[in-house]
């Protein structure tokens, strides 16, 4: 017989204290990452005249994107190592890294020492991220996980919103010399990060078991593990050679005409070598004693591989809402959001802060109209607001139901600023209202479709691998990324730009969504085991 779910005061208190402790530290490590990712573009571009690092906009979309590409690609290998010698020391090891790095940032004067310093804040975040993922999958159970997720997502939708706005104000240009502050936010940074070692020294309890078992893996066997849950050796080179191709056209160093030809190039030469070897098998019942060099590629896991590839759909989506080209670019080209700001100065009068409207109106605005990453910022903010009660309202959806219409809503937010039309580049036509009810009503998809996602692994994780497979949940945030950040610019350039169509661009990325929610949905009724289904639907 069904047990019957714990109300909500019932499931947050039965949360251990390691929970909380947890998410305390999510909200403080998010705030030192955002506080310096959001400006990091303008930092890297801005004149040395005025405190930037003066490189040109190429050079600094390559840093970012060899960086970030990497950072969600290691916690495959830093969640194995998590789950070995145990999350507690996994942490002072990223704060130790950390702390230094974000300061010494602020200290690099040319690309490459720069580069440098923020691959290893990218190592830092990439041991970081599947351990509190994985502590949080730890201490809940299937009572609590669905709560427990949303509360952790919410969390880092709070770092997500202080960090930006903090930094802001730490970096404002000095009114005389109009050199900005950016020491002050590489500083911020690291004092976020170093206040995590009192909350992890004091009040951390360690939830794994291996790092004091008398048995203990050897960090050979470790790293062995970490790739044999999707596949063997071979399978891992094959699909990151690709992987390698995509990205450095992505980044504009090959044509996607080469691109195309060489990943073709790439994988049909692993399935002749897969032909040959596979032809000189030992006979059925000898072990294969050969180099992994020379085995056969081999999938271990595929479900979890489709369940992976269909997930990095939606932070592909993800990527044309916050962070990438798409959002900044449209609000900036073609929306007037001059109405959103005589609504605030109104309600500041409501409120009595006439005083205050000017500063305040200088702080989110240049121009007489809104700064774009500032209406991108009411993301994390309705998610900080509402997390809670649409994990409540998805929980009683059940898993994949609740992720396939939380893409499904995401797809429709994406699409909705189609409904302004086209127009020509620079006539600021479109509504700034439909922009904001557009990210409002992604950020519902996103509260419902994100943490379900991670919460799902978590579920189907042994006990003692939790953190290893969260962190290959990175994986697809990463081909999110990578796809993302390359999608977006190209159909910005193509539809919006140069042809004046930034409807049609909506329609092509909602469109996109509404496949992944399909992809989705198929996959929960073709692949799913139907006992796994049968948890995971009700």
């Amino acid at each position: 017989m069904e047990q019957s779910k714990a109300g909500f005061i019932q499931q947050i208190r039965s949360l251990p204290r390691t929970f909380y402790v947890a998410n305390t530290m999510e909200i403080f490590e998010r705030m030192a990452w955002y506080g310096m990712f959001t400006p990091l573009a303008l930092y890297l571009t801005d004149h040395r005249a005025r405190g930037g690092l003066g490189l040109k906009e190429e050079d600094a979309g390559t840093i970012i994107g060899i960086v970030t590409f990497a950072l969600y690609l290691m916690p495959v290998i830093t969640g194995a190592l998590g789950d070995r010698f145990g999350y507690k020391k996994m942490f002072l090891l990223a704060y130790a890294i950390l702390t230094p790095c974000y300061y010494l940032l602020g200290t690099f004067t040319t690309y490459g020492g720069f580069l440098v310093g923020f691959m290893f804040v990218a190592v830092g975040a990439a041991i970081f991220k599947p351990v509190v993922v994985g502590t949080v999958a730890r201490v809940t159970n299937e009572q609590t996980s669905q709560l427990g997720f949303g509360i952790f997502y919410m969390m880092v939708n709070v770092g997500g919103f202080l960090g930006p706005a903090i930094s802001g104000y730490l970096r404002s240009p000095d009114p005389v010399t109009g050199v900005s502050h950016w020491n002050r936010l590489f500083l911020c940074s690291s004092i976020f990060i170093a206040v995590n070692f009192v909350w992890v020294i004091l009040f951390y309890k360690e939830p794994t078991t291996e790092s004091v078992s008398a048995t203990k893996r050897t960090v050979g066997r470790v790293l062995r593990d970490a790739m044999e849950v999707l596949g063997n050796v071979r399978f891992f080179i094959c699909v990151f050679g690709m992987l390698i191709v995509f990205f450095a056209a992505g980044k504009g160093w090959m044509a996607w005409k080469y691109a195309g030809m060489s990943a073709a190039g790439w994988l049909l030469g692993n399935l002749i070598l897969d032909m040959v070897f596979r032809r000189s098998n030992p006979p059925l019942g000898r072990l294969d004693v050969r180099p992994w060099l020379l085995k056969p590629m081999h999938v271990s896991n595929w479900r979890f591989a489709v369940y992976l590839l269909i997930l990095s759909g939606f932070w592909t989506a993800f990527n044309q809402i916050l962070g990438g080209v798409p959002l900044v670019s449209y609000i900036r080209d073609f929306v007037q959001t001059k109405p959103l700001l005589d609504f605030l100065a109104m309600v500041l009068g409501g409120l009595g802060l006439s005083g205050w409207s000017q500063g305040i109106t200088d702080y989110v605005a240049a121009g007489g109209q809104f700064n774009p990453e500032w209406i991108s910022n009411l993301d994390p903010l309705f998610i900080v607001i509402c997390q809670i009660a649409v994990s409540l309202m998805v929980a009683k959806m059940g898993r994949f139901p609740g992720m396939i219409a939380g893409i499904v809503v995401a797809g429709i937010g994406i699409a909705l600023p189609a409904l302004s039309g086209g127009g020509a580049v620079g006539i600021l036509h479109a509504s700034g209202w439909l922009v904001v009810l557009a990210v409002l009503i992604f950020a519902i998809g996103e509260m419902m479709a994100s943490p379900t996602s991670q919460e799902y692994i978590g579920s189907i994780a042994p006990k003692d691998k939790v953190a290893l497979y969260m962190g290959y949940y990175f994986i697809a945030v990463a081909l999110g990324n990578l796809f993302g950040n390359v999608l977006g610019g190209i159909v910005y350039g193509k539809l919006a730009r140069d042809l004046g169509r930034p409807d049609l661009m909506w329609l092509v990325f909602g469109g996109m969504t509404f496949v992944t929610a399909v992809a989705l949905a198929l996959y929960n009724r073709y692949a799913v085991p139907k006992t796994a289904m049968t948890s995971s639907t009700v």
